[in-house]
């Protein structure tokens, strides 16, 4: 029985086991058709099949005649990031998340670096029974562009954003264990944190692309990571899953500091510095409420999910 999951935040499935080849090409195709013209931002994570995925997407989305760039291993965000640096026309991150080792990806993004709109993702199903079989000529081939400053690029304008006072940072030394689950964090942030003026105890940073426990960041999925938080006396823990877009901190005490508490504080940062009104989705803690209510402003609600 086939695993392929489709929905806006992409096509996902257990390879070898629904997502294979000609599952790939065709809703790639579609998804070229789709986006018509132009170029594509293509990213990865680390996992061991990602290279399988990507060489099969891109030569479709170049025998669309559509323009890759390509950005190699990098967090997701890091690809919707560039779609919007490089003013491209779409983007496809390879990764399925918190997913384990046998699962993969294709997360579809439109022209704005954001996943498909349920309307958008409706009008590339439709292109679905055609598109395999539509490819252009030899002299309309797409052209492939290898982009490594992808990353580098995100990475500089996040330490250069005007709320983060990277030297204030670097004086207080901390020290932080990371676990990346051998995933694409492994390639962005223990340097990161070093760039910052942290100590990195590094664990599960290998670049093997094989993940040692279960990746999802949950705490059942962590007690080995926050022992040794409490065991290197680290100021700090911070886990992320394969592909960066989930971030889990954990306290010098060795407990999850929750998503609840994590984009409190992240609000009442920003609000500390400027003021404005705040959107989250529907499903985040009321605390935030209480945090734009304390500075005067408002907080506006949207959907759950992509």
């Amino acid at each position: 029985m086939s695993t392929l999951m489709v929905s806006v935040s992409g096509i996902r499935g257990i390879i070898g086991d629904g997502l294979d080849p000609v599952t790939l090409v065709n809703y790639t195709s579609a998804y070229a058709d789709f986006v018509k013209e132009g170029k594509v931002v293509v990213g990865r994570d680390a996992r061991i099949s990602g290279d399988m995925v990507q060489s099969v997407v891109v030569g479709t989305l170049l025998a669309k005649g559509l323009d890759v760039i390509e950005i190699g291993i990098c967090p997701t965000p890091t690809v919707q990031y560039t779609v919007k640096t490089l003013s491209a026309n779409g983007g496809i991150a390879i990764s399925a998340s918190h997913n384990p080792n046998q699962w993969n990806a294709l997360k579809l993004l439109n022209s704005t670096g954001q996943f498909m709109t349920q309307e958008q993702n409706l009008e590339m199903k439709k292109l679905l029974d055609k598109a395999a079989n539509d490819f252009v000529e030899w002299n309309k081939l797409g052209k492939l562009t290898n982009y490594q400053e992808g990353l580098k690029k995100h990475v500089e304008d996040v330490k250069h954003l005007k709320n983060i006072h990277i030297e204030d940072i670097r004086k207080r030394k901390f020290k932080v264990l990371v676990d990346c689950v051998n995933g694409a964090g492994v390639y962005v942030i223990p340097d990161l944190l070093r760039d910052f003026g942290c100590e990195v105890i590094e664990m599960n940073c290998e670049r093997s692309g094989i993940f040692p426990r279960l990746p999802e960041p949950l705490p059942e999925n962590l007690t080995e990571t926050m022992k040794n938080v409490v065991k290197h006396k680290a100021d700090l823990g911070v886990v992320v899953d394969p592909d960066v877009d989930r971030l889990v901190l954990i306290t010098n005490e060795g407990k999850p500091f929750s998503e609840e508490n994590t984009i409190t504080q992240a609000v009442k940062f920003i609000l500390s510095k400027e003021k404005g009104n705040v959107v989250v989705n529907l499903s985040t803690t009321r605390a935030v409420d209480d945090v734009a209510e304390s500075f005067g402003q408002k907080v506006f609600r949207s959907q759950v999910g992509s």
